[in-house]
């Protein structure tokens, strides 16, 4: 049976992917800053992927799985394993996206009393909003790949588990667009026109493959559900 490695990685630092479920969604709610909708984005891609490899497990060794073709057979294992990746990756981004805007609010505390000083001070600003959408960006194409990932268990996945891989496509598609919301609030802060365009550009690009991707996936699921 395939199964997934935590990396349960800085145990000395608070990390939010380390709370109870019941904290992490009091912490959602209450008047602190984080987590807020971009670490609850790549939570619900992280979910939406253990869900579709949840699909895997309860697919792999069955006789229907062992009469598909070996090509299908082996695009479903690959494509179990790559799922383990995204959700170590979007793991990570929950509590990453949190600290994203550090380096915009040490920015904003800088020096401005010279000429020099303000040039310095706004340009780390710049900095540290380009990185501050460069996290939810990372975590919409996280979220876009688990998308191109389920189709195959969309297909030929267990038919008990039909709806799971139904429920994994639409929290994928939350994750992916509630990042993008965070990268276009990050946007209007920016100055540079050419970066700003760039960054719409793969926005659009995102956001038309996901909605494509996530219409497929459900299409498939109630065609399956409908026998």
């Amino acid at each position: 049976m395939f199964h997934v490695e935590h990396n349960k990685g800085n145990r000395g630092v608070s990390m939010l992917i380390e709370k109870s479920l019941r904290e992490y969604i009091h912490e959602a709610a209450s008047g602190n800053p984080t987590p807020g909708g971009g670490s609850v984005s790549a939570l619900a891609g992280s979910l939406g992927s253990a869900l579709t490899q949840m699909v895997g497990n309860l697919t792999f060794y069955k006789k229907s799985f062992e009469e598909l073709e070996e090509e299908r057979q082996r695009e479903l294992r690959e494509n179990f394993q790559l799922l383990g990746s995204k959700l170590e990756n979007l793991c990570s981004i929950v509590d990453e996206d949190s600290r994203a805007f550090d380096d915009v609010l040490k920015a904003f505390k800088m020096p401005k009393d010279t000429e020099e000083e303000r040039k310095r001070r706004s340009q780390a600003i710049q900095e540290g909003y380009k990185k501050a959408l460069e996290v939810p960006l990372r975590c919409a194409e996280e979220c876009l790949e688990v998308l191109r990932l389920q189709l195959p268990f969309a297909v030929d996945g267990n038919i008990n588990a039909i709806t799971d891989v139904g429920v994994g496509a639409l929290l994928a598609y939350a994750g992916l667009e509630g990042a993008l919301m965070n990268v276009r609030i990050n946007l209007l802060s920016i100055k540079d026109e050419g970066y700003r365009e760039d960054i719409r550009d793969r926005i659009r690009e995102i956001l038309e493959e996901g909605k494509r991707l996530r219409d497929e996936l459900l299409r498939i699921v109630y065609e399956r559900l409908d026998g």
